[in-house]
């Protein structure tokens, strides 16, 4: 592993995407990953619902617009790398946020969002004079990505819910 480090905050300074509190791929040790990964590209050819995309310097990353998150480990079994985590570990620490060009708090009725999550993590709350509004439970969610692109106004991402270097304790 080399000294040099590449700084991802000073990359994005004259980007219009903010990728930087986004999971970059499932199980990856983030913190080794610009060091290591080769961006040989057998993540992206193995994934089969074809998230995985080649993004910024070449390394790939999970885009949720393209579809959703199994799960299936192939691209982590695909990587002659060592850059990630046993199965066994959580995936990433994602949760889905929904940002205020959501349709509901237009007050127009949609809930595809809803509809598409299979762990049922977002449901939708009455609202008196308004249509009925919605609310992730954020222990349900799984970062699966699901209600991503199939949002009208792309008003959902994924985001990272803390750092790496956070331990959190139950």
């Amino acid at each position: 592993m080399s000294d040099f480090q590449i700084n991802l905050s000073r990359r994005q300074l004259f980007t219009r995407r903010n990728v930087i509190d986004t999971p970059a791929l499932p199980w990856v040790k983030a913190a080794q990953f610009t060091d290591m990964c080769t961006q040989c590209g057998e993540c992206i050819k193995h994934c089969p619902t074809h998230i995985i995309q080649p993004s910024d310097g070449g390394f790939p990353r999970v885009d949720f617009q393209q579809g959703e998150c199994t799960f299936c480990y192939q691209c982590a079994d695909a990587c002659p790398e060592p850059l990630f985590l046993p199965k066994t570990e959580p995936a990433w620490q994602a949760k889905a946020v929904i940002e205020d060009s959501c349709l509901a708090k237009q007050n127009v009725d949609c809930r595809s969002c809803g509809d598409s999550c299979e762990p049922f993590a977002i449901s939708f709350k009455l609202a008196v004079g308004r249509v009925a509004q919605p609310q992730i439970d954020i222990n349900s969610c799984i970062g699966c990505g699901a209600c991503v692109s199939v949002c009208p106004t792309s008003a959902i991402t994924i985001k990272n819910t803390f750092q790496e270097s956070t331990h959190v304790t139950e």
